[in-house]
């Protein structure tokens, strides 16, 4: 029955709930800066830090698990660990060094 009876029009918006919005969201800005909250560079740091430890934590454990694994195979120890492990950590220093030389987006 309410749906056929004819009721109020929705009211207009009003300028001043306009306003108090657009000062909420600026002050919250402000507020969030000066509480040092974090920002979207802080974050993309972070994530390449933890991208160059992955490649050196990488590049070594992965060159030494195959030198030791060869070695023990082929009864040559400790050779093939030291040269893998070298060259493991010689290839994460490249990626390092690749990683560091892209530009930023």
């Amino acid at each position: 029955m309410a749906e056929e009876e004819p009721g109020l029009k929705p009211l207009q918006e009003d300028a001043r709930i306009t306003s108090l919005d657009e000062r909420l969201k600026r002050a919250k800005s402000e507020e969030a800066v000066r509480n040092g909250a974090p920002t979207g560079e802080a974050d993309a740091n972070y994530r390449l830090g933890n991208r160059v430890l992955a490649e050196l934590i990488g590049g070594m454990i992965g060159g030494a698990v195959i030198g030791y694994t060869l070695d023990w195979l082929l009864g040559t120890t400790p050779w093939l660990l030291l040269t893998l492990l070298f060259l493991g950590i010689a290839s994460a220093f490249r990626n390092i060094i690749r990683i560091s030389n892209q530009r930023s987006k």
